[in-house]
């Protein structure tokens, strides 16, 4: 009698659930994982993070759509230096959110290596193979392969930024020669994409406040590569509707954006004062 055929094992994911909660609040963004035997995509405005790494011409290629983005909006050239940055922010933002969000909503860190992620940024996509995550001991996927299990919360916060670290370090090593910026600028840049990115999404999955929490254990200020802390503080004369104080952060780098349009800042840049950071929330409310 022939025995029936065994069917795989389904493919079973620690941050399945994370990337679909994050796309139900955030559909800007698409996180896709692949599997053993998929190939990431390639071409089609695809660009791996480590093509961007290799800073060659995948580089130039993707900084190109940064430049024409710039004269198309703003009407005039900027810095190769402003268009690096730019492109720099452009993929530091959503790839921080890979690691950070399975932390944020599961306790789950997974580990991704430069090679492990592509992007599509017209379209609003990743994808990611996880091969390797961290997790708490009471976690049920800890019996999952390629877990590995860390003693408390301070370890699992110590694998969130060893898994950025590690990531950003192939990164900013290939958009770094373009930035005309030292290390401790480069790991501000990638201090604000990591809390901003954050901050924003914690804020549209309603828990703004935890993530604020999270945001300043995880960033204190003296966890190194990264420079500057979470920063957030009260801003006075900006209070909600009811009544509780808005919140605000000084950057820890700039994106120099002021040298397209002098007159108008980001908000938490520190070259926007107080009373205009109030200004605009309050038009905005």
């Amino acid at each position: 009698m022939a025995l029936p055929a065994l069917l795989p094992a389904p493919f079973t994911s620690p941050v399945a659930a994370s990337y679909a909660r994050l796309g139900e609040v955030f559909p800007g963004l698409r996180i896709e994982e692949l599997g053993d035997g998929e190939d990431s995509p390639r071409g089609a405005g695809w660009v791996g993070a480590d093509e961007l790494a290799g800073g060659g011409a995948a580089l130039d290629a993707f900084l190109a759509w940064d430049n024409a983005q710039v004269l198309r909006d703003y009407g005039r050239q900027a810095r190769p230096d402003v268009v690096a940055g730019f492109g720099l922010h452009r993929y530091a933002w959503p790839a921080c959110l890979l690691v950070t969000v399975p932390w944020f909503l599961h306790r789950r860190v997974p580990r991704l290596p430069v090679r492990s992620v592509a992007f599509q940024r017209a379209l609003g996509r990743m994808t990611v193979r996880i091969e390797e995550f961290a997790c708490l001991p009471d976690d049920p996927a800890a019996a999952l392969p390629g877990a590995r299990v860390v003693a408390d919360e301070e370890a699992l916060r110590a694998e969130v930024r060893s898994a950025l670290a590690e990531h950003f370090e192939s990164v900013l090593a290939g958009f770094g020669p373009r930035m005309r910026r030292g290390k401790r600028a480069l790991w501000g840049m990638a201090t604000d994409e990591i809390v901003e990115g954050l901050w924003y999404v914690g804020a549209l999955f309603g828990e703004e406040q935890r993530a604020m929490a999270e945001l300043e254990l995880l960033l204190p200020g003296t966890a190194k590569p990264y420079t500057g802390s979470a920063g957030f503080r009260e801003l006075p004369g900006a209070e909600a509707s009811d009544g509780t104080p808005r919140t605000t952060r000084d950057r820890a780098a700039c994106c120099f954006f002021y040298t397209l349009r002098p007159e108008d800042t980001c908000l938490t840049c520190p070259r926007t004062c107080d009373a205009e950071r109030v200004r605009r929330l309050t038009e905005a409310a």
